[in-house]
């Protein structure tokens, strides 16, 4: 099979031609734990998890390497702003150690229940000071680098080919984004690869450098961790296209210009999750998780198929009246599935007729053709209504399909909400006692605890509901 995909790095679908024949290096922006991840950070992990088994499915050894970002980024990626996990413990009335570790625990069990195998290599920020006080070192040794008002920042004019990929033209680098400004910058678009006491005099999270002090600026992180594990150069990094025209410039310009070599062959990039026409963003507030879709009865399987019914580079317009069409049409895959089960077992793959594997075909060009995830879901239909395919070839043709689209199509009913224990009860009156006397630090602490036990709750005006998630 043939994989093309369409590359940000020079807007065109390309045949996918690794560095070494059978293998895969792909990195893939992972989560800054501050906060539970919405629907919208989810989609963009839902199509890396179908590039990667489209890849392993073509027959590639992936390695999968993903970060998670729990130090260094800032409210406002032109380094202004504060930290966000700083910003989050303070409002919540606990650690920044604690703040990450309980929102990464929260962000590996929603990929989980998604379905989205897990990566390779997962690397945290903080376990790799070392990586990136290294990398700020080369930088600085060929030049590329000044210090001022106590930080260490990149000087994007010493990298001529910054902004390739982003399109961004000379009179908009030099003009800026920012309507704030650091005033140590030369450039609006430099960016700091480390920072001093001197930005942040209180940061909880700091350590030694040859630059004082301090800590590592957010896109620092990705350039040395995914050298560290993949090489100087590998195949694929994915990311949301927000990424585009700063964290993934930035990165460029971090590797390219320490190694003086191309850094990534193919840049992949999923499209925004709207709501109500506007990017779903933790940081205005306006977001759902996946809790939020348990509570409606909606099950993650029906959010992943939700998904895949539209292509990655499109995109979605979340509503409830198309969640719900998923939720139907994925619901009906699996009873249909389980009606299969009960006239026939799956026949041998090898077995198949003419008839079935022409359906097979059709759902491997689909995926093939960077990933058309609506047209693989319509070969699956169009191969499970076909009267004149047997029982056994369906399930087993639509068992290797399942290999990519990754959907939940077992036979087991789907769990509704139902009462809980008295325990529990107690529990979620407790929380929501806490949030009437303003003690959001213990409310988050119970919501957790909850979530830990497979009890979604949501804050409404009527009070506090809940639902158990499967």
């Amino acid at each position: 099979m043939v994989v093309q995909l369409f590359n940000t790095d020079g807007r065109t679908i390309q045949e996918f031609k690794p560095l070494v024949p059978g293998r895969v290096g792909m990195y893939t922006c992972g989560p800054t734990v501050y906060n539970f991840s919405h629907i919208g950070n989810l989609r963009t992990y839902i199509f890396e998890d179908l590039l990667r088994r489209a890849l392993e499915y073509a027959g590639y050894d992936v390695t999968h390497v993903m970060n998670v970002t729990d130090v260094g980024h800032l409210t406002d990626d032109g380094d202004s702003g504060e930290d966000k996990i700083v910003k989050s413990a303070r409002e919540r009335g606990r650690s920044v150690w604690e703040i990450a570790e309980m929102y990464t625990a929260a962000f590996f069990r929603d990929i989980e229940l998604l379905g989205i195998e897990r990566p390779t290599v997962v690397c945290r920020a903080t376990d790799h000071i070392p990586e990136m006080i290294a990398l700020a070192g080369r930088l600085e040794e060929r030049g590329l680098t000044y210090r001022a008002g106590g930080n260490l920042y990149y000087d994007i004019s010493r990298f001529p080919e910054y902004g390739r990929m982003a399109l961004l033209d000379r009179q908009e680098l030099q003009a800026g984004a920012r309507v704030e400004i650091d005033a140590n910058k030369r450039n609006p678009r430099d960016f700091a690869l480390w920072f001093t006491s001197s930005k942040f005099e209180h940061q909880a999270m700091q350590w030694d450098s040859p630059w004082g002090r301090g800590y590592p600026g957010w896109h620092l992180e990705c350039s040395a961790m995914s050298m560290k594990y993949l090489g100087e150069r590998f195949d694929i990094h994915c990311g949301g296209v927000d990424h585009i025209p700063v964290h993934h410039t930035n990165e460029i310009a971090q590797s390219e210009g320490a190694t003086g070599a191309k850094w990534v062959s193919y840049w992949i990039h999923g499209e925004f999750l709207l709501l109500d026409r506007a990017k779903m963003a933790r940081s205005s507030g306006r977001f759902v998780t996946l809790s939020d879709l348990a509570e409606r009865g909606v099950e993650p399987a029906d959010y992943r198929y939700f998904c895949l019914g539209a292509h990655y580079r499109s995109q979605l317009q979340f509503s409830d009246e198309a969640l719900e069409a998923a939720r139907n049409a994925r619901r009906g895959l699996a009873e249909r599935m389980s009606r299969l089960r009960e006239e026939a077992e799956p026949a041998a793959s090898e077995g198949l007729s003419e008839r079935s594997r022409g359906y097979l075909d059709e759902f491997r060009g689909a995926i093939a053709l960077d990933l058309g995830s609506p047209r693989a879901l319509s070969a699956l239909w169009g191969l499970l209504k076909d009267s004149g395919v047997r029982a056994g070839e369906k399930l087993a043709a639509a068992f290797e399909m399942n290999r990519v689209l990754g959907l939940d199509l077992s036979e087991e009913p789907a769990e509704s909400a139902s009462e809980v224990d008295q325990g529990t009860l107690d529990l979620v009156r407790e929380r929501e006692r806490s949030r009437k006397e303003g003690d959001y630090a213990r409310a988050d602490a119970i919501r957790e605890r909850l979530r830990s036990q497979g009890i979604a709750v949501e804050d409404t005006p009527q009070g506090t509901k809940w639902s158990r998630v499967k």
